[in-house]
Formats: C-alpha cells, structure tokens, sequence
C-alpha cells in the first residue's frame, strides 16, 4: 500500500501524485509500487525490498542518489490470543526530492505522524523528519518495556498462587521479547553512531542535537532491557526450582500415601486367602472381621504418624 503525505501551514494533507517535498510512505508494497518508486527516484529495487525481510539486519547504505537507513522497530504479535513483543525492520530512504519509508505492517511510530500527533513536523524538512522518526521508534521501545515490566508483574502475582508451567511459559516469552529488544536496540545504536559521521544528515545545527537526543533514548532503552532481562531471568531460574521442589514433595507424598494405603490391604488379602483358619488369630471370634479391620486402621495411622514426624509427607 502506498500513501503520500505532504505538510501545508504546519498542516498534513495526503496527496495522490508524486510531488517535490513530500513523504511516500509504503506499507507491504506490492512488486509494481517498488519498481514505480525505484524508477521515479532511481533506487535499487533490492533497498526498497529490504525492509520486507523480518531477518534484515539494521544498516546504512550511502548511494550518489539516496541514503538507505534500515532499523529495527518494536512490534506486537499476536498468538494464541495473546500479544507478543518482537521487532520488524524499517527502512527510511531519503532523496533529494522525497523522503521514502518502508515496512511491512502499520505501526505506531508511522501513524503518529500521519494523524498529525507529532508537533513541529515537516515533510519537507528530511534530515529532521528521520531523526524525528528515530527518536519515536526509541521512546516506543521504552513504552513497549514497561508494558514488558507490567505483564512480568501480573503473571509472578499469579505463579504465587497456582506456581503452573503456563505462567512460566509466558515468562519465557517475555524474556524473548527483552532479548529480541535488546539485539535490534544495540544494532540501532549502531547505525545512529554512524549517523553521527554523515554530514548530509546534519543539516541544521538543531538536527545534530535531536539525533545526541535519539541516541540518549537508545541508550535508556537498551539499560532498561538489559535490567528487566536479569530480572525476569532470576525471576524464571526461583520459581522453576520452587515448582520442581514441590512436585518432588507431591511425588514423595504420593508414594507415602500409596504406602499407608496399602496396609488395610495388605491385611485383608492376607486374611482372605483360602487358607485353613486353624491357628489364624480372631478366627473364631464372631467380632473377628471388625477387629482385623481396626488393626489395620490403627497400623495405618501409627505408620502415617511416624512418616509424618520423619517429614515425610
């Protein structure tokens, strides 16, 4: 999908032609939208696709004609009815006319700007739209982190009180998402180090600010993972052994019980048997049966006693 933008008296108006100063943003493209824009701007295709591959890795290319920037963005996933945190490339082209963006999905770092929520934004203005750009994608990993923070907490509450393999299931995919953030945040960090070298992207003395701002962010987002990440991992390694612990407590419990129970058995199959009843003590005594059966609840409880005071149960 394609859409053109362009800002008018602080203004954003879509277009639906192709015009110096305007931004063409394009969402999963299909392959004649790629070569239209590769053909009117002189953009190797191939940069345009990039951003289309979610395994792309985040990069600068500097051509004669454009500059190719390529980060990774937070995005949510859903499955099994629930959201997941991962990240997907964005790639941000810049010519001397328009400046081009490209993902495969809608995102909130994209929308922001086009519903005219970002302050001070001019399309026109594409050294300052992409460190603009970048300093959204950067607070969006902070805010994603913290909802990262907010489930964390929601689901320990709930391994407190039912300790299952679900619960800690959901933990190790929010440990990913930390991971997943951590890796695309340090390869973003990198491509705005180098940003830092590029004089065509400092154009005014304010752009050079804004990106020692974006870096800043990037820095905060990547302490930020890197702290939740150890805390959710010690989290993960306490509650593992709690619930192991207690499943060898269930099993050895189980094995007590299975013993106890067995006494009354023991002793009724005993007395059961076809075997001559001369000798067999309570034979002859009309309470006989009662008897056998009240020693064997008193064995049992005697036997359930003692595992008790070994701690057995």
């Amino acid at each position: 999908m394609r859409r053109i933008f362009k800002t008018e008296d602080g203004t954003m108006h879509e277009k639906f032609d192709l015009q110096p100063g305007c931004w063409i943003a394009l969402t999963n493209p299909t392959a004649s939208e790629i070569m239209d824009i590769a053909d009117a701007y002189r953009i190797d295709p191939d940069h345009i696709k990039a951003p289309l591959d979610e395994e792309e890795r985040s990069r600068i290319e500097v051509e004669d004609e454009y500059t190719l920037i390529l980060v990774d963005i937070p995005s949510i996933e859903e499955r099994n009815g629930k959201d997941w945190f991962v990240t997907i490339p964005l790639a941000i082209i810049t010519t001397n006319d328009v400046l081009i963006t490209v993902c495969l999905e809608d995102n909130p770092i994209l929308t922001s700007f086009m519903d005219g929520r970002v302050r001070d934004f001019h399309t026109f203005m594409k050294t300052r739209f992409i460190l603009q750009i970048l300093y959204r994608n950067a607070t969006q990993f902070l805010q994603y982190l913290r909802i990262i923070d907010r489930k964390s907490e929601v689901i320990e509450r709930k391994l407190h009180q039912s300790q299952k393999n679900e619960e800690l299931i959901e933990l190790l995919e929010l440990e990913k998402s930390l991971l997943y953030f951590t890796t695309s945040l340090r390869s973003n960090e990198v491509v705005l180090e180098k940003l830092m070298r590029i004089d065509r992207i400092k154009k005014y003395p304010e752009d050079t600010e804004l990106l020692e701002d974006v870096i800043i962010e990037n820095k905060q987002a990547i302490e930020m993972a890197n702290i939740y990440s150890g805390v959710l991992s010690g989290t993960m390694d306490a509650f593992a052994s709690v619930i192991s612990n207690n499943q060898n407590l269930v099993m050895k419990f189980l094995a007590t019980v299975t013993a106890v129970m067995s006494i009354p058995t023991m002793v009724a199959s005993f007395y059961g048997m076809n075997v001559n009843s001369r000798g067999m003590p309570f034979a002859d005594s009309p309470y006989g049966f009662s008897i056998v059966i009240g020693l064997a609840v008193v064995l049992s409880l005697l036997v359930a006693y003692i595992f008790n005071k070994k701690d057995f149960f």
